[in-house]
């Protein structure tokens, strides 16, 4: 099919958008009165199962099964898709009678999904359905049906499955809200499912996996001139040291801020020694503290830089700002 340019007409194709917005924000609210208590039931007989939520679908409802078997996954709920023309093939030995089948068709008539049905009965396998068709085929064969139906498509043309995949994959989200909900899952247990991802590093990211250990960890005695104290600095780097006593236990710390307040004020530094200069009993944390927890006790401090400490109190590493930017924890 040939397209002349010229004959492109901007404010159509911007009333199409809005127009395709209508409808599928209608079919989403329309899920309101069009689902009832066998939602509840449906996310009752989820969380009964022992094994995994086992999505099928075929074309696009496929796709929208797809997404909707990687946000269970990702929320707390054990999911995996099965493409349907493939199970008739081998793949129906993945499902298991500890399993539940969400099945994902608008007509309820896919003949893939159909074909199956028989055979998932005979194992007793649950089965939710998500169809626009409450008397089709697979409706009649489910456990629990969730009607899906919408009054029209986005499709000029009323052909194309845009509104009603979009109903369906809303349908597949308050399906994992509500189960995250019931599991009580937490940000931790999100975190532990995306541990490349921000809040991943954010809550997975402890200050032994990012401090600085050993000789990079700047640190000097109270009788440490400051002559050596500045060179103790300069040679790690952090932008502060530590002062310890000998069992390396922190009694203060000395930073580029406290060097530029005492320069400002006149004082003459060449006779002192770090216990002189040092901010005695500074801000510590422990190395099996989280990342985000030395985040925020430089902002709530405003510093740049932590000491961190073992049980005992000794020296064990040490961190900045740039340390926690290398990290992507900021």
């Amino acid at each position: 099919m040939s397209f002349e340019p010229e004959t492109f007409d901007p404010a159509h194709a911007l009333a199409l958008a809005h127009r395709t917005f209508e409808i599928e924000a209608a079919a989403i609210l329309g899920l309101r009165e069009r689902v009832g208590p066998e939602f509840a039931q449906a996310v009752k007989l989820i969380l009964k199962c022992s094994g995994r939520v086992v999505v099928m679908g075929m074309g696009k409802s496929g796709h929208i099964g797809r997404k909707i078997a990687a946000t269970l996954a990702s929320t707390g709920t054990p999911a995996m898709f099965v493409h349907p023309a493939e199970a008739s093939h081998g793949d129906l030995g993945m499902i298991t009678p500890s399993d539940v089948v969400l099945a994902i068709s608008n007509s309820g008539e896919s003949k893939e999904l159909t074909a199956l049905l028989p055979a998932l009965r005979r194992q007793a396998v649950p089965l939710v359905a998500i169809t626009g068709e409450p008397a089709s085929t697979l409706a009649e064969c489910s456990n629990v049906t969730l009607n899906s139906s919408v009054a029209q498509e986005a499709c000029p043309l009323n052909l194309a499955p845009t509104a009603s995949t979009t109903a369906q994959l809303a349908l597949g989200d308050a399906l994992a809200v509500a189960l995250l909900d019931a599991r009580g899952f937490k940000e931790e247990d999100f975190a532990r499912s995306h541990p490349g991802g921000a809040l991943g590093r954010k809550l997975l990211t402890h200050l032994n996996d990012v401090m600085r250990i050993g000789d990079a960890v700047p640190a000097v005695t109270l009788q440490t001139g400051f002559t050596g104290l500045m060179r103790e600095m300069s040679s790690k780097g952090l932008g502060a040291s530590a002062v310890v006593d000998d069992q390396r236990r922190v009694l203060g710390i000395f930073t580029d801020g406290d060097l530029r307040r005492l320069i400002e004020k006149g004082v003459d530094l060449r006779a002192s020694t770090a216990a002189d200069v040092m901010h005695p009993n500074p801000r510590t944390l422990r190395a099996d503290a989280l990342a985000v927890e030395a985040v925020a006790l430089m902002e709530q401090y405003r510093i740049t830089s932590v000491l961190v400490v073992d049980e005992s109190g000794a020296l064990c590493g040490a961190l900045n700002s740039n340390d926690l930017l290398r990290a992507k924890v900021i």
